[in-house]
C-alpha cells in the first residue's frame, strides 16, 4: 500500500500564487507518474498535470504558463506552483500516483485533496 500526503492548499486572492506538495510513502519499487488533478462543486475531476519519471510534464490548456509541475524523485515527493491564481482555479486539488510496489504490481494513488479558494 502506498501513502500520498497533500500539503499547502488555502485561501489566496485572484492573482496570488500557493504551492502544493505531495509526499509518497510505502510500498515504492518505482514511480512511475505523479500529478494533481482537480475537482470543483458540480465538476468532474479533470488532470491539471502530470509527470513522468523522465521529467516530461503534461498541463491541462487552462493552466498552462500558470501552473508548473516538479518532481523530487529522491524525496517521492511531486510539487505544484501556482500563479497568477484566477477564482476559476478554486476547487478541492488530488495527488495522483501511479506506482510500481515492490510486489510488481502497478497501482494507482490518490491523496486525500487539499482545498484551494482564490477570493477576493
Amino acid at each position: 500500500q502506498v501513502e500520498l500526503v497533500e500539503s499547502g492548499g488555502g485561501l489566496v486572492q485572484p492573482g496570488g500564487s500557493l504551492r502544493l506538495s505531495c509526499a509518497a510513502s510505502g510500498n515504492i519499487f518505482r514511480i512511475n507518474s505523479m500529478g494533481w488533478y482537480r475537482q470543483a462543486p458540480g465538476k468532474e475531476r479533470e488532470m491539471v498535470a502530470v509527470i513522468i519519471s523522465g521529467g516530461d510534464a503534461n498541463y491541462a490548456d487552462s493552466v498552462k504558463g500558470r501552473f508548473t509541475i516538479s518532481r523530487d524523485n529522491a524525496k517521492n515527493t511531486v510539487y505544484l506552483q501556482l500563479n497568477s491564481l484566477k477564482p476559476e482555479d478554486t476547487a478541492a486539488y488530488f495527488c495522483y500516483s501511479k506506482v510500481l510496489g515492490a510486489d510488481w504490481v502497478l497501482k494507482d494513488y490518490w491523496g486525500q485533496g487539499t482545498q484551494v479558494t482564490v477570493s477576493s
